[in-house]
């Protein structure tokens, strides 16, 4: 054997251990790609983390409440909020103060009114009611237990306002009940959940009512109720916000989790998650040791296979 292919024959003994442990660093690091990608709006409103628009995105114990109704395509999708009721409408989220407005489609309002469900907020949920909602029982019958004096259920200090601005539009008549007439048939309701289980409750068929309209504001003219605000406030608790999910952000990425344990985890705008952060390229070891080494560790592999060309 000549000096040459002894030389090349080293260098081949040096270099394979090196393509043999690539393999386990590929193996050991791997790039693990999800279905889709997070965005930072669903329709016209700014989604930010705890929320996201999909699956993965976002803080898991919000994600199970809030997402966007099209993941795929958010710029027509509609953020929504999932309870045991049923999906609302997210109207608004105001990040700084830590609230968002719901808008059930079949609660009344003073422009329209109709036959309403229930509504009701998990225990367990990371939300609770702000102390601006007033919730108002329309049409309820003689015999409901919402008049039950040993109840105490409705807020009598409240119902002469709040009552009579309800009766006195137009869309009363839509639930059967005389536009100006007596107030006698409405509730500003208390329920006994919202204190005693940190949730919320309001079953419109059990309490023998014919609707619910929800207030959390008055606007610039309490007498006028066209101008008041109807939704239903939530307030949520953003504590779960920590260094990692700032560091992801600031390299473009959206802070989700993953997993069966759901993890943290940085989704990229590519698609791919990463534990830590984006780095420019939406992979989890761009710009670290772990991705250098690997890279070159897979130029010493397509340099050996050159020289065992050469042999």
């Amino acid at each position: 054997m000549s000096s040459s292919q002894l030389q090349h024959l080293s260098i081949c003994t040096f270099l394979l251990p090196l393509l043999l442990f690539s393999e386990t660093v590929s193996a050991a690091l791997p790039i693990v790609p999800i279905n889709g990608t997070c965005h930072d709006t669903c329709g016209s409103i700014p989604v930010k983390f705890p929320f996201g628009t999909g699956f993965g995105c976002g803080h898991p114990d919000f994600s199970r409440h809030v997402r966007c109704s099209s993941s795929s395509s958010p710029s027509s999708g509609t953020l929504q909020f999932s309870t045991g009721t049923g999906i609302y409408d997210i109207s608004s989220i105001d990040y700084s103060a830590g609230t968002l407005i719901l808008a059930d489609p079949l609660m009344s309002t003073c422009s329209s009114m109709q036959n309403s469900g229930s509504f009701s907020l998990d225990r367990a949920s990371p939300f609770t009611l702000t102390d601006d909602n007033i919730f108002v029982l329309l049409g309820c019958s003689r015999t409901s237990p919402v008049f039950d004096p040993d109840e105490n259920l409705c807020d009598t200090g409240s119902v002469t306002r709040v009552c009579k601005g309800l009766y006195s539009c137009k869309a009363v008549t839509d639930i059967g009940l005389q536009q100006n007439g007596p107030t006698s048939t409405c509730c500003v309701y208390e329920s006994p959940t919202r204190f005693s289980s940190g949730g919320y409750s309001l079953d419109v068929p059990k309490l023998q009512c014919s609707s619910y309209s929800a207030v959390y504001g008055f606007g610039d003219d309490r007498g006028n109720p066209m101008k008041w605000k109807f939704g239903i406030s939530l307030k949520y608790n953003n504590s779960s916000y920590t260094d990692s999910c700032e560091d992801c952000e600031s390299t473009g990425g959206f802070c989700g989790f993953s997993g069966l344990g759901e993890s943290f985890a940085c989704i990229c705008r590519n698609g791919v998650n990463s534990t830590n952060n984006c780095y420019g390229r939406g992979y989890a070891w761009s710009g670290a040791p772990g991705h250098k080494i690997q890279t070159v560790i897979s130029a010493a592999g397509f340099l050996l296979w050159g020289i065992m060309l050469l042999i």
